[in-house]
């Protein structure tokens, strides 16, 4: 069986191929097309449901359909905190303070336990769907709808029309296949299911398969238990299971469903759940298939499109807008204009937060929920140094904050855990993640302090918690959710600083800057510091957004008067004798000056440290360090040229945020569009579709500042549903280059201030109020909603 391409082009194609182009670039920036089935995992297609999850191949003589469940991971043990660390710490410190930067490490490196790995996310397993399908395919074509969260494949044999649709459903809590045949009787396949490791298969009955086990490594790290079954249905065919094997025969369609569960106990992981996975799995599938496979289509397009159609970006058409996806990126990268590619990107990273993170479900991972290891690259944990946050830098921007709820949801878990971890590491109140976490909520130091020792990965996670209620207005949420979280980490941060004894400031450390070193004055690579730029930032922002939320609140009390004293104390980061800003206490000199993290423009994003009005000085000095980093071959991992897009549109720097766009899409972007750190990381995708976001509006400052970071690329467009801080709903459209319109609708009564350029406007907003501004921000229209 192949792929038959025929070179000579009747007339009547000719006019089908230039009718299907049409309408490809009409939905050019909704749709990913190929014209041949995947041969690599990157370049199948993703559906999920926040909770399940699958790759689709689209091959001809046999589909494979790989297959993800959020809670299939390895399990313990996990790295503990050991008694030695808290007068380690402490040790290190005074070592610090002295310059002592090699006998400070070699302190804490002693008392750190050592890394153990891996524990991983791993995939559910595949679907492997083999058909009887006589003679060569034509006309054939694989496509994701991202309109519809919909895959299908589609291609003529024998003179049969073969038709194959997939989605992952959160109403119906399945994944769901149809095959179709246009010729009555004569579609005929079988199926089975298979893992790499830890399975066992059984049919039961005539139509259902079952793959059960044990998440495990090498017998090793056993983790969650789990359950998959498959049920298959055809109103004509015939079907027929034994062993791992189910058959249908002489159908004209046939419907398959999968679904899973584990007995991962998101309350307290080491307590599994007491559940009959297979029964809960009958009932699912029992529901299900009650209903028709329309019906469940409908309901699952319904659910979907609640999140998707509250937003759209339309950028103008290329020369290339028509061509299959990956012929269209290559394209793109070596030079082709086609600015609706970057919506199609855009659009498809909201896609993908939808499809890896719903309430209930865990949060996305290194990999979403796509994963086809058994030991994945990092374990597909959540590294809390910037992957994790970054996943969620468009919830709240692009309208999905329901999406974001997976994250507090998790985090708020893993604080409880480091509660014990910040007293005994620390002696501190308040609670503590270092570098990474995982479903076993283990937040203690482990394995080099280049990366182990440090810990700011809960206070990090803290500001998406007050993000949300900025973005939100939820008070209930602010005072229930957010403000714990963020008093939790005042309090680790208070106890953690500590005075300089030559300045009588206060620093935060020992800990080092994210994954980096430096090469202290004698030479030797040094990991730990005290008070390192991105420390200083983050302590200055998780005491801001505390008090912020005291003063939201009307919370005054010895508390607050205490993170108002100590943030007025802080040691704050400098500017080297070169111009940038210092990632150390010191001016060392960098033994990777292209290094992936820029750990340093925290304070510029994703923090609200530093801009041009309150501190220029910074601002230009992490203008000068980016540039730095990047011309000694930064930005070379998806996530950190995402990182940097976002960068440039904060400083709006427009073409440099479009060229690393663009670079990204030719250095970091698999067939697939997946991001390609490389291997494949979602954190690229997620942050990059923040980072276009970020070019055409910006919140952060108190100000809604409209095409700020405007590239000559995209001369004409608009942008429908983004959300702004203060609760405000914004739609923009341009041409050539220049604001024409732009609608507000506020939540809330408030004064909104709005900049374009050099032109300002603030009023006083009224709740349900929609109203539309011209291109010079006078008002020319207002209604309600």
């Amino acid at each position: 069986m192949k792929l038959q391409k025929s070179t000579h082009l009747s007339f009547v194609f000719i006019l089908n191929l230039l009718l299907t182009l049409s309408v490809l670039a009409a939905g050019s920036s909704c749709c990913l097309w190929y014209d041949e089935p995947a041969e690599q995992w990157t370049e199948a297609l993703a559906v999920g449901s926040g909770r399940l999850g699958a790759m689709v191949f689209g091959g001809i003589g046999q589909e494979r359909i790989q297959l993800n469940e959020d809670t299939v991971w390895a399990g313990p043990p996990v790295p503990e905190t050991n008694e030695k660390l808290y007068p380690a710490f402490k040790k290190a410190r005074r070592l610090l303070f002295d310059g002592k930067y090699e006998q400070a490490e070699s302190a804490v490196q002693a008392a750190l336990p050592e890394r153990i790995v891996p524990r991983s996310y791993q995939t559910l397993g595949d679907l492997i769907i083999d058909f009887d399908i006589q003679g060569d395919a034509k006309d054939y074509k694989r496509s994701l709808d991202l309109e519809n969260a919909v895959c299908k494949t589609e291609f003529t044999a024998a003179g049969s029309k073969i038709t194959r649709e997939v989605f992952a459903s959160r109403p119906g809590n399945v994944t769901a296949v149809k095959i179709s045949s246009s010729k009555p009787e004569s579609l005929s396949f079988s199926a089975r299911l298979s893992r790499p490791a830890d399975f066992q298969t059984k049919s039961i009955g005539q139509d259902m398969l079952s793959m059960t086990g044990q998440a495990s490594h090498n017998g090793k790290q056993k983790g969650v238990k789990y359950c998959c079954l498959l049920k298959a249905s055809t109103p004509k065919g015939k079907i027929d299971s034994q062993g791992n094997e189910l058959t249908v025969r002489n159908a004209g369609t046939a419907v398959i469903l999968i679904t899973a569960k584990t007995d991962y106990n998101m309350d307290d992981p080491y307590q599994p759940l007491n559940a009959d996975l297979e029964k809960e799995c009958r009932q699912i599938l029992e529901k299900a298939s009650s209903s028709s496979y329309e019906k469940l289509k409908r309901e699952h397009i319904k659910d979907y499109k609640e999140l998707y159609e509250r937003m759209n970006l339309k950028l103008p058409e290329g020369e290339v807008c028509g061509e299959p996806s990956d012929q269209r990126l290559e394209a793109v990268a070596n030079g082709a204009f086609d600015p609706s590619f970057t919506s199609l990107y855009f659009n498809f990273g909201r896609y993908l937060l939808i499809s890896s993170s719903r309430p209930g479900t865990m949060p996305a991972n290194l990999q979403g929920i796509w994963n086809h290891h058994i030991a994945a690259p990092w374990n597909s944990d959540y590294h809390v140094n910037i992957n994790m946050q970054m996943n969620y830098w468009p919830a709240e921007v692009c309208n999905l904050s329901e999406c974001h709820q997976p994250f507090f949801d998790f985090i708020e878990r893993v604080y409880i855990k480091g509660r014990k971890t910040a007293q005994k590491a620390y002696g501190a109140r308040g609670t503590v993640i270092h570098h990474t976490t995982d479903p076993w909520l283990f937040t203690a130091p482990f394995g080099k302090t280049r990366c182990g020792y440090w810990p700011f990965g809960a206070a990090w996670c803290s500001s998406h918690f007050m993000e949300h209620y900025r973005y939100t207005q939820d008070l209930d949420f602010l005072r229930d959710r957010a403000y714990p979280a963020l008093k939790a980490n005042s309090l680790f941060l208070l106890d953690y600083l500590a005075e300089d004894p030559e300045t009588d400031l206060l620093t935060a450390g020992p800990a080092g800057s994210p994954e980096n070193s430096f090469k202290t004055k004698d030479g030797k690579e040094g990991f730990l510091d005290m008070g390192a730029s991105m420390s200083q930032q983050i302590t200055w922002d998780v005491f801001t957004n505390t008090i912020e939320a005291a003063e939201v609140l009307g919370i005054d009390n010895d508390f607050i008067r205490n993170i108002k004293e100590a943030k007025q104390r802080l040691a704050l980061p400098k500017i080297g004798e070169d111009g940038r800003l210092m990632e150390w206490s010191e001016d060392f000199e960098e033994p990777s000056p292209g290094h992936r993290h820029i750990s340093h423009a925290y304070g510029l994003h994703p923090g609200r440290q530093y801009n041009f009005a309150n501190s220029p000085a910074q601002t230009k000095a992490v203008k000068k360090s980016v540039e730095y980093r990047l011309s000694h071959g930064g930005g070379h991992t998806g996530w950190s040229r995402a990182w940097i897009i976002n960068i440039w549109a904060r400083l709006k720097q427009s073409e440099k945020a479009h060229s690393n766009l663009i670079s990204l899409y030719r250095k970091s972007t698999h067939p697939n569009l997946f991001d390609n750190h490389p291997p494949f990381q979602i954190d690229g995708n997620f942050g990059a579709a923040a980072g276009v976001a970020e070019m055409l509006m910006q919140s952060h400052t108190g100000v809604i500042e409209l095409l700020p970071a405007l590239p000559k690329a995209w001369s004409d467009g608009e942008i429908n549903g983004l959300k702004a801080r203060g609760g405000y709903e914004i739609s923009i459209k341009w041409k050539n280059a220049v604001l024409t319109e732009v609608a507000v609708i506020s939540s809330r009564k408030d004064d909104l201030a709005l900049r374009y350029k050099d032109k300002n406007t603030e009023i006083p907003a009224r709740k349900g109020i929609k109203y539309k501004f011209n291109k010079n921000l006078e008002i020319i229209s207002k209604q309600g909603i």
